[in-house]
């Protein structure tokens, strides 16, 4: 039934545009023509007026050397529009600078975004060697220290169900170790470990929220291992970013 009612009110157009947006969000790369609509089962032709469109409105930005095509901010600044993610934001961002200049390291705010954690906020550090990580940065729960902390701090169902969505927990055959390490996390309400993807870099993530609130997010700072990496910068990080992680959730649930 939900098929017909689909195909009833169809908009060829619409649907066009609509797979085209999501093929390259998927994608993480400019892809050429020929490349988009092989990939969404099309002809060039077909898709041509909507990729034309799409650039003119702002949702794309085509390369004039190469002719590929990628995704434009627009629609992350559409999303940030988005109340919740506006109300954490305003309340994040000035805690966030005071990290960046304090600590000398770049810190970052995440929130879960379609079964991923994405980079909603950003504050820089104007240090001379330091890790950023770009707005809008998508990434998989099990690649992700702040989205492994929110994975553990969601609900049960959402978390099922995040856990559904993501290739490498649901393959994970030890299910019951993947709960038992989210429980404990979420225990703790925070996160220090080595990042997933980058060698000799430390993530420290703390919860921004309550455990199982529909609003939640994690405030990260991923620090370079160097020779002057010792234990009171590992503390100063731990406390300072505890603090503002708590500053920003007693804001939010006034």
């Amino acid at each position: 039934m939900n098929t017909k009612v689909k195909n009833k009110y169809a908009v060829p157009a619409l649907d066009k545009g609509l797979d085209i947006l999501e093929y390259l969000a998927h994608k993480g790369s400019a892809c050429s023509q020929s490349e988009i609509a092989a990939g969404l089962n099309r002809s060039p032709n077909e898709i041509y007026r909507v990729l034309v469109g799409l650039e003119s409105r702002g949702y794309l930005i085509r390369d004039e050397f190469s002719g590929r095509y990628s995704l434009s901010l627009k629609l992350f600044n559409l999303s940030r529009s988005i109340l919740p993610v506006d109300q954490v934001r305003q309340c994040a961002i000035p805690y966030m600078e005071d990290l960046a200049v304090n600590l000398g390291q770049s810190c970052y705010l995440t929130m879960l975004y379609q079964s991923q954690a994405m980079t909603v906020a950003q504050a820089r550090s104007h240090s001379e060697m330091h890790l950023s990580i770009a707005e809008g940065s998508l990434f998989k729960l099990c690649q992700s220290t702040p989205g492994k902390l929110l994975l553990a701090n969601s609900n049960s169902a959402v978390r099922e169900m995040l856990i559904d969505h993501d290739d490498v927990y649901r393959e994970y055959k030890k299910q019951n170790e993947i709960l038992n390490d989210l429980n404990i996390i979420q225990e703790q309400g925070y996160i220090i470990q080595r990042n997933p993807l980058i060698n000799g870099v430390n993530d420290y993530s703390f919860l921004i929220g309550k455990p199982e609130a529909t609003l939640i997010a994690a405030l990260t700072i991923s620090s370079f291992e160097t020779p002057f990496y010792d234990a009171l910068n590992q503390q100063s990080i731990i406390t300072e970013l505890k603090a503002a992680a708590n500053s920003i959730t007693s804001i939010l649930i006034r």
